[in-house]
């Protein structure tokens, strides 16, 4: 199956360039540069005109909610909202049920992904107070690494002996990915909320209770334990500018410790609870505007390495109430790509430096195979954006099984069009192909 994308602006690589490209099966054959269409007979053609042609978006950061949490999202929609999104590679986090803490759940993920994922995926492990002994029995050529909750955020998942931290920081030998907010302090701050507020004090002191004391105290203890054993250590959903000043900024290559920031943090901040209230409710805790600022900032100077979703949906009803009775996390996925080319537009970055954040940066800190990159002989995973098209969301674009997002009613001037995965064409202008399939992702790690 020979496919022709033509007439279009290829972002790849920090270059933006007039030219086509050419799909084979499920590889990129080859990349043309200028104005002139190649001749020849193809199965199939995309006249890209006027639309930029990017990789398509690996999401390191996201929670489909299945196996367990399935009343939710499950793997077979939110991939479904990925792929309308340009998503077309996810990691997906172990706090399911049951947690992926052991080989047989990791390996159930793997199949329910197999018959049922539309895109590329792979699952982290998770970590725990006394399962590091598992380490050594992982495929590190099927996952992208170990994830760390060094915060209340998951419940019993929660790591917080040091002799197991220290355990965890010396074994790994592959990258470990941490949630980080001190449980501690947010015990204390819940406390006092609780004392002066009631029992469920309003979502407008969610940043208080889960503060940046505890972000910064539990990110500055991560980064001391990657620094003492030589950890590939990423930090989840940086939120604050303190923390961003425990990061370097780093351009052709990245260091050993890397930052993520979320779109939540980077689209809202404490002045839209009063909006929105606790449809924006997630942990770590959406912040003021000095602190969204410095994280717009941070993603073109590189201190931040990844742009993610931490895409976690919850029901409507889960999403009601205060700091305690309130669920915390929203359903990012599908909105992710068209809220960041908005950033583009407001000229908080580059397309070229959204496509290294979104699709290049994440390739290659978790050593993804073949994927990431606009290249001859790579998997071809592209999706096309069209920039001038402007839409709104409505509830009937919602392609999350929850049904809700805090972006209904916002209007993007850019829109998906085409999403290819594996060369698939499983996004033609809206229409969604109910049979494609994704793979497991492959990592460069023996």
């Amino acid at each position: 199956m020979l496919t022709l994308i033509s007439g279009a602006t290829i972002v790849n690589e920090d270059r933006k360039l007039c030219g086509s490209l050419l799909i084979e099966d499920d590889r990129i054959a080859e990349i043309y540069e200028g104005d002139m269409t190649p001749r020849g007979h193809y199965d199939r053609k995309v006249d890209a005109a006027g639309c930029f042609v990017l990789p398509g978006v690996i999401d390191d950061h996201v929670h489909f909610r299945e196996p367990g949490l399935t009343s939710k999202a499950d793997i077979e929609s939110e991939s479904r909202a990925a792929a309308f999104g340009g998503v077309t590679s996810y990691f997906d986090m172990p706090n399911t049920v049951p947690q992926t803490t052991t080989l047989a759940a990791l390996e159930e993920k793997f199949r329910i992904a197999a018959a049922h994922s539309h895109v590329n995926y792979s699952f982290f492990f998770g970590a725990t107070n006394d399962n590091m002994h598992l380490a050594d029995r992982l495929d590190k050529s099927r996952i992208p690494g170990i994830k760390l909750f060094m915060g209340s955020s998951t419940g019993n998942m929660l790591v917080d002996r040091e002799e197991a931290l220290e355990d965890i920081f010396r074994r790994a030998d592959m990258p470990v990915m941490v949630h980080c907010e001190d449980t501690d302090v947010i015990n204390a701050n819940m406390a006092a909320a609780k004392a002066k507020y009631g029992d469920d004090p309003a979502v407008c002191h969610h940043p208080m209770i889960r503060s940046r004391e505890a972000c910064v105290k539990s990110t500055s203890l991560a980064v001391r334990l990657a620094r003492k054993y030589g950890t590939r250590l990423h930090v989840a959903h940086v939120t604050t500018t303190e923390e961003l000043e425990l990061f370097e900024a780093a351009e052709d290559t990245l260091p050993q410790i890397t930052a993520e920031a979320v779109l939540a943090h980077l689209l809202f901040s404490d002045c839209d609870y009063e909006r929105l209230g606790a449809l924006i409710k997630c942990n770590p805790a959406v912040k003021s505007t000095t602190d969204r600022d410095a994280l717009r900032a941070a993603l073109s100077d590189g201190r931040i390495a990844v742009v993610g979703t931490d895409h976690a949906p919850h029901r409507l009803d889960e999403k009601q109430g205060g700091c305690c009775r309130a669920m915390s996390g929203m359903p990012m996925v599908q909105f992710s790509l068209v809220s960041m080319l908005g950033l583009v537009d407001e000229g908080v970055l580059t397309i070229e430096r959204l496509v290294r954040l979104m699709c290049h940066n994440p390739a290659l800190l978790f050593g993804v195979r073949d994927r990431g990159f606009l290249r001859k002989g790579y998997k071809a995973d592209v999706v096309i954006v069209r920039p001038d098209d402007p839409w709104t969301v409505t509830a009937d674009d919602i392609r999350s099984k929850c049904g809700w997002s805090p972006l209904l009613g916002n209007t993007f001037n850019w829109r998906v069009e085409h999403t290819f995965c594996n060369g698939s064409h499983i996004l033609n202008a809206g229409i969604f192909d109910e049979n494609s399939r994704g793979e497991a992702i492959e990592f460069l790690r023996r």
